[in-house]
């Protein structure tokens, strides 16, 4: 009979080191002891939903780190990652009779949020849970850059390619719904199975008029406004254009994933800017705006951030230290020896046990105490 595995502290510690490294990214970009609301319109954060004061049914509402902390410890939370351009609705008109703790001064609305199936903790194309209780299938779920919505990889309706994490996703139905997309797709997005590039020769406006109407085209010319001509040609070349006229296409179905730089390679003429701006999508021209950008962000401040437990073991001298890293390893020795008796009878431990198992270990200590003490005779 195989014997069954039991986890040390430390391989606890070190199978939970990149759960950890993920949170403080996410977390060590936003403020966890102030309400971000003063802020305004944050340009991205930690955010979560609570079910306890808004459930499903009711006004969606989203609130920052700190509140969550501070004014909803206790309540039902859906961790929405992070999203963009958000102001804090703790406390506010949806919330009822709650009140927010830390900023409690907030208008009654704010009306240039974003709100999703995600504040009600449903996600994807088949608006389910996550965790879903009832998916047995493991797949990971990869958020939209534009809707910020999170899908399974198996609803993309493509093949999700290597090193995702590094790359930007736009799913199928924003595609859609911003069809000038499509044509940067052909050119900068990143080709997986099933999104092949073609070459199509397309009539552009100009042959069109010129089929329908060649005996005009001269008139045409002559009849331009002259304040349109100098405008367009003091504007730098239209990059998006220039894509276009090449008539490179490809298939336009399935999710979109951009490579790192991506956005840096968008046309910022006049044009295109109000083209994204009419779209609520100017965001897409800053860089820093993607995730990849405020993770590493967090990351910095983490590392800059001194750990207190650090300071304090800075102040010992050198015996000191190794009596705290003797009294640790020996901690770790007794911890592993107590959780492997509980697993080889298949038993649970309970907090009580723990406890128990803690007030052993200073039983011990105040023994040894009083064994190393002289006493005068």
């Amino acid at each position: 009979m195989e014997e069954e595995r039991t986890l040390s502290l430390v391989d606890v510690l070190e199978e939970d080191e990149e759960l950890e490294e993920e949170a403080s990214a996410v977390l060590a970009g936003s403020d966890s002891d102030h309400c971000s609301y003063p802020q305004g319109y944050v340009k991205r954060q930690a955010l979560y939903a609570c079910s306890s004061c808004t459930p499903k049914g009711g006004e969606a509402a989203g609130v920052c780190l700190a509140c969550s902390y501070k004014c909803h410890e206790g309540h039902d939370l859906y961790e929405l990652y992070t999203k963009r351009s958000f102001r804090c609705d703790c406390g506010n008109r949806k919330f009822m009779e709650l009140q927010c703790k830390l900023f409690p001064d907030k208008e009654q609305l704010n009306s240039l949020n974003s709100y999703s199936q995600n504040f009600f903790g449903l996600y994807c194309t088949c608006s389910r849970p996550y965790p879903d209780p009832d998916d047995q299938v493991e797949d990971e779920m990869i958020q939209c850059v534009v809707c910020e919505d999170w899908l399974h990889g198996r609803h993309l309706g493509c093949v999700v390619p290597d090193c995702v994490e590094l790359q930007e996703m736009i799913c199928e139905s924003c595609m859609n719904k911003h069809s000038f997309l499509w044509s940067y797709a052909a050119h900068l997005s990143v080709l997986v199975p099933g999104a092949e590039v073609k070459e199509v020769k397309e009539e552009t406006e100009a042959d069109e008029s010129k089929t329908k109407h060649p005996n005009k085209e001269e008139k045409a010319d002559n009849v331009e406004p002259s304040c349109k001509r100098s405008r367009e040609e003091a504007e730098p070349s239209c990059r998006l254009k220039v894509l276009q006229a090449i008539g490179q296409k490809r298939v336009q179905s399935g999710a979109v994933f951009w490579p790192s730089g991506w956005r840096s390679k968008l046309c910022p003429c006049n044009t295109c800017k109000d083209l994204l701006s009419a779209a609520s999508l100017s965001f897409l021209l800053d860089e820093s705006d993607t995730v990849l950008a405020y993770e590493t962000k967090g990351k910095s401040s983490e590392q800059r951030g001194h750990d207190p437990l650090m300071s304090a073991l800075d102040n010992l001298n050198h015996v000191q230290q190794l009596e705290i890293i003797h009294g640790y390893n020996d901690m770790k020795t007794e911890l592993k020896d107590f959780l492997q008796s509980f697993a080889s009878e298949g038993k649970v431990v309970t907090p009580d046990d723990i406890r128990q198992f803690f007030e052993q270990q200073q039983s011990r200590k105040r023994g040894r105490d009083d064994a190393g003490r002289f006493y005068p005779t």
